[in-house]
């Protein structure tokens, strides 16, 4: 697990297949020395420390390498020798901001400990997890900083964070990166992050390192739908199956930074944090501050196998509550069934059609409070509007558990309209900064959670709403950046703590109430998924993955969404056509071959429906029952990328091994196409697996190796779902 080798000082962590490797090196320096492959011994990585380089950087006095520049550091500082980009900076109170940290001391112990404030993974008992905790202190400055990693060691991942304490002088933190790891041979390697905008989010996006910085951030407040907080360093020809990999998640909601920069030597320094960009964090003596976790997984077996690695990790042991090891709710949404034009009448004929076609839970989104008639007003105002429900929540709660269905709603806690009775008593409650006229996003406004009677106000009204009627799911939504991003109620110095803060505020909110509300099932939402993040996963298990609800455009962003984050985290639903946000017509069939992996629902006017698209939901609805513990527990194998190619598979492995889905798609019709044909993954390779269809018998290794034909006629917008079974 963790070792420490006194006469080396090389500290090694190992996971059943990978290991990480630092050490104490000359004058204290804390020197990277490997990740990668499992290794047993790491007294064969001396001889990297007698590697020499010509540099133009200055020297340290007494320093066998000459300059921290030409090393690979471990957790970096700037404005000595050492001039790539730093994972920690700050500005003391005599103005000077030359950080030098120097290994102290270190403790190893099992388990994993909470982080402040902040979500994190975590271990139960029986885990083989222990922590490391080295210790950097500025003596100068009486500045102490914490490294911590946690290993966990069945789940081949490390995570680290760093924590600050102040024993000195008042000081301003300025940059704070949760990782940073410097990689020889940088030239070898492709740089993979997830990138798009609202309704077409985490596309893969991958293209070679090169000399300099390449990174993705937000700067919007929220992780944003424009760059997710993942990023990999992926072999040139690695692909699904085969090359190393390097990955880095954040699990944190908030503006980030994640990226590589490349030096002249080919040393590749690969980091993840909070986004230097507009933050700083003043400690005075005596305070702390606690950096978001970075979740590590190296991969020497490909993409596909750091996928599972995160997948896993994520189900089990970041996601929490009654809800992160059961089978979840089949539902229908009304948005777009009525938009804000319904009544208590509309909502239960649809709530009947949902019964007989076996749903579980009708959510009513947005709509429902204040004088909520179009979507700029009202906000902040959560009092049931009863000209569209006379019986409010309850009643209506009361007819849908009546019909023996669960009643679930949309809220959007984070905002407040201009045109609401709540600004108007409240409007230095909104984010602002002084003297400025405050932009506004869907005609609305950013409530400032770094203050803690706006926090108290949230959790004072949700509770109520919450307390009022039987419901058991809420969809969290969060509908726009943040501008002008300043709090009335802070002092001028410490303006640059409000995004931060903003997050931390909005952490203690989540906690307080998913803790007092613990049989609801929360879904997080950011238009769609602009905040798909580990952070939200923490108190949320679910996301609503885009307000992109088309079948072929969600081929993509399940795809790319999967890179880091498992199928059982994606809200997916069949959606009505043409559809609503690019007014393209597909089958019903593949609407729901598209859907089902996910968090599986509707999203559409039932009572509509046609005799034959009732059959075909019905159907739906009965496989997400029957296979739901496939998609969201087993193990996904992604076959063929559509990002490649206008064809694309994947297929699933159910946890006892007996199950294997296979679900193929096609977005685009080809002329004269080449016979094609689907190879599994995740097989035995001797065992023999029966096609639920037509009863043909395969081994595994028939399967993985020679495949099944793609079956498909010529014709655009097809899909199938193909069941096997282990015999």
């Amino acid at each position: 697990m963790i070792t420490f080798n006194k006469d080396s000082r090389f500290f090694h962590l190992s996971t059943k297949n990978t290991s990480y490797v630092f050490g104490v090196y000359q004058m204290n320096h804390l020197i990277h020395l490997y990740w990668g492959a499992k290794i047993p011994e790491d007294n064969v990585l001396t001889h990297y420390l007698s590697t020499q380089r010509m540099s133009f950087s200055a020297r340290d006095d007494g320093f066998t390498a000459g300059s921290t520049d030409n090393l690979t550091m471990e957790y970096p500082t700037f404005g000595s020798t050492d001039l790539r980009s730093p994972a920690f900076d700050c500005v003391f109170a005599d103005g000077s901001r030359v950080p030098q940290l120097r290994y102290y001391s270190h403790k190893i112990y099992d388990g994993k400990p909470k982080l402040e404030g902040l979500p994190a993974t975590y271990c139960e008992d029986g885990d083989k997890v222990q922590t490391l905790e080295v210790e950097l202190v500025d003596s100068l400055k009486d500045l102490h900083v914490f490294l911590n990693y946690s290993v966990f060691e069945d789940y081949d991942v490390i995570t680290r964070s760093v924590r600050v304490e102040n024993r000195g002088e008042k000081c301003k933190i300025t940059t704070i990166l949760s990782a940073s790891v410097d990689l020889n041979s940088a030239h070898n390697y492709d740089f993979i992050h997830l990138d798009g905008a609202w309704a077409k989010e985490r596309a893969v996006n991958r293209q070679p390192l090169f000399h300099g910085k390449q990174s993705v951030d937000s700067k919007r407040g929220a992780t944003s739908a424009h760059h997710n907080c993942f990023v990999a360093l992926s072999e040139h020809n690695a692909n699904e199956t085969m090359g190393e990999v390097y990955s880095m998640n954040l699990v944190y909601s908030g503006n980030f930074e994640a990226g590589c920069e490349v030096d002249s030597y080919d040393t590749g320094r690969m980091f993840i944090g909070i986004n230097p960009f507009e933050f700083g964090w003043t400690l005075e003596n005596g305070e702390t501050f606690q950096s978001p976790e970075a979740v590590l997984v190296y991969s020497n077996k490909g993409l596909g196998a750091m996928s599972r690695i995160y997948h896993k990790l994520y189900r089990e042991r970041l996601c929490r509550g009654k809800f992160r090891d059961i089978e979840r709710y089949a539902l229908i949404n009304n948005w777009e069934a009525t938009y804000m034009r319904f009544n208590e009448e509309k909502l239960l004929a649809i709530a009947e059609k949902a019964k007989d076609i076996g749903l579980d839970l009708f959510v009513l989104d947005d709509g429902w409070f204040g004088k909520r008639d179009v979507d700029n007003c009202s906000l902040g105002d959560w009092v049931v509007y009863k000209e569209k429900l006379p019986n409010g929540l309850g009643g209506l709660a009361q007819k849908l558990n009546a019909l023996g269905l669960k009643f679930g709603l949309w809220v959007e806690p984070e905002m407040v309209s201009p045109d609401s009775d709540l600004y108007r008593a409240h409007p230095d409650w909104a984010l602002q900064t002084k003297g400025r006229v405050p932009s506004t996003g869907r005609t609305q406004l950013v409530l400032d959670l770094s203050r803690k009677d706006v926090r108290e106000f949230t959790i004072n009204w949700l509770t109520e709403i919450l307390s009022s009627a039987n419901i058991e799911y809420i969809k969290w939504d969060m509908n726009r950046n943040m501008t002008e991003v300043g709090s009335l109620l802070l002092s001028d110095e410490r303006q640059s703590e409000v995004y931060h803060r903003y997050i931390l505020g909005l952490y203690e909110i989540l906690e307080t109430i998913t803790s007092r509300f613990p049989n609801i099932l929360f879904e997080s939402c950011s238009g769609g998924g602009g905040r798909f993040d580990p952070g939200m996963l923490h108190y949320m298990p679910q996301t609503w993955t885009s307000d992109d609800s088309d079948a072929v455009e969600r081929v993509y962003i399940q795809y790319g969404t999967s890179m880091c984050y498992p199928y059982s985290a994606m809200g997916a639903h069949v959606s009505a056509c043409p559809n609503h946000q690019v007014r393209r017509t597909t089958p019903f069939e593949m609407r729901g071959h598209v859907a089902l992996p996910g968090q599986f629902g509707f999203e559409l006017d039932l009572s509509k429906l046609t005799d034959e698209e009732i059959e075909i939901a019905k159907q739906q609805v009965k496989e997400y029952k029957e296979f739901g513990a496939v998609f969201h527990r087993g193990d996904c194998y992604r076959l063929i990328s559509p990002f490649e190619r206008h064809i694309s598979a994947l297929n699933f492995v159910s946890e006892d091994k007996n199950t294997v889905i296979l679900l193929r798609y096609r977005t685009v019709a080809k002329p004269n196409e080449r016979f094609a044909f689907v190879k599994l993954q995740g097989l035995e390779p001797d065992a023999v697996y029966v096609r639920r269809d037509n009863g043909a018998k395969y081994t595994g290794a028939f399967l993985m190796n020679a495949g099944i034909p793609w079956e498909f006629a010529l014709t655009e917008y097809q899909s199938a779902m193909t069941v096997f079974d282990k015999q």
